[in-house]
């Protein structure tokens, strides 16, 4: 075990992951930022959509596409619409993949950025088995989110007829509360364990169970950085909803572009100096 040290460079702040794992270990050293840096990912998120927009956009698009395909679908199903909407937010790292691997290729110069369709390749049993988990909880998440309407709804299920402000009035404050409070529950597990794993595996073929350790050991290193992350992923896919989904056609792969650099500034290499 390497000998562990009071923090970086001497300071006064506690001591970061590196100190707690040694060098020979397959868990990378964990840096802490600080907690605005995520203002910094989104600038960084911004200048990778203007190096590669062709691409960039097209991913837009399709996280759009899927959008209207929700509301088209579930138009007289507002609640399965409600469930599903928010189980988008569940499944994004996952679908966001292609634009990781175009900001990993603009870290390193490389061009065909249409490869990054085929991202997974040789990928599938690690990214396959955290795809599964993301799966099984948004589905878990939906037939939750059912239960939750019919327990605490007080009108029924509601109709798509002012669906909003049925849905926020003063005689549902209690189903909002629940509602809520067990959203957070999902999204928070969903967060933890893939703010950094997917990027992870794609970057260094990590298998998927470490790459979960090591993103919910990451979070807990930074909690305050990451609550200020999932803030503004949150408001920024809500505005792409409430934009009749066209927001997310830039929302999605500004946020896709800054979660690779969240993953490259938090997870270090071995023999890095944080």
């Amino acid at each position: 075990m390497s000998q562990q040290s009071s923090g970086r460079a001497g300071d006064s702040a506690a001591p970061d992951i590196k100190t707690v794992i040694d060098e020979e270990s397959p868990f990378p050293p964990i840096r802490r930022v600080g907690m605005f840096r995520a203002l910094v990912w989104l600038q960084l998120g911004w200048k990778d959509f203007l190096a590669a927009p062709k691409v960039s956009l097209f991913y837009g698009l399709c996280f759009a596409a899927m959008g209207w395909l929700l509301n088209t679908v579930l138009a007289h199903a507002p609640q399965y619409l409600s469930a599903m909407s928010c189980g988008f937010l569940l499944l994004g790292p996952l679908l966001s993949l292609g634009l990781y691997d175009i900001s990993r290729r603009l870290e390193r110069e490389k061009s065909g950025m249409l490869v990054t369709l085929f991202s997974m390749r040789g990928r599938w049993s690690n990214i396959g088995i955290l795809a599964l988990v993301l799966a099984v909880i948004m589905l878990v998440w939906a037939r939750a989110s059912l239960v939750v309407f019919a327990l605490f709804y007080n009108k029924g299920m509601p109709t798509m007829h002012g669906f909003l402000s049925q849905l926020f009035s003063l005689a549902n404050l209690e189903f909002i509360a629940v509602y809520c409070c067990i959203g957070f529950v999902f999204a928070s597990l969903v967060f933890a364990i893939s703010w950094v794993s997917i990027p992870l595996m794609l970057d260094r073929d990590t298998d998927a169970i470490t790459a979960m350790i090591i993103s919910t050991v990451s979070l807990f290193i930074n909690v305050p950085a990451t609550l200020v992350w999932a803030v503004m992923i949150v408001a920024l896919v809500v505005l792409g909803f409430f934009s009749w989904n066209l927001g997310l056609i830039i929302a999605m792969p500004v946020v896709g572009h800054a979660t690779w650099h969240a993953y490259r500034e938090v997870v270090g290499r071995h023999g890095e100096t944080p």
